[in-house]
């Protein structure tokens, strides 16, 4: 999460890089800048609705300026 430029990045958001590519993400999985393979789209869907809660404390520390917490990848 990038919480140094909040006047660019308003909306709570992550981004995903996976085999040096980039992604963004709203924190219900929606895509919200690229194309990306449809079963590596899946796993960070279902990523996002199982650590939901983890992503939005997450979000209001990082805007906040402090530390973020560690989110557990899909297992």
């Amino acid at each position: 999460m990038y919480w140094f430029d909040v006047d660019k990045h308003k909306s709570p958001h992550f981004h995903v890089r996976y085999q040096g590519t980039e992604w963004v993400y709203d924190f219900k999985g929606s895509l919200l800048a690229r194309n990306i393979n449809p079963r590596v789209d899946h796993l960070i869907k279902e990523w996002c609705s199982i650590r939901s809660d983890e992503l939005e404390t997450a979000w209001q520390r990082a805007i906040k300026g402090e530390p973020l917490p560690w989110i557990a990848p899909l297992n």
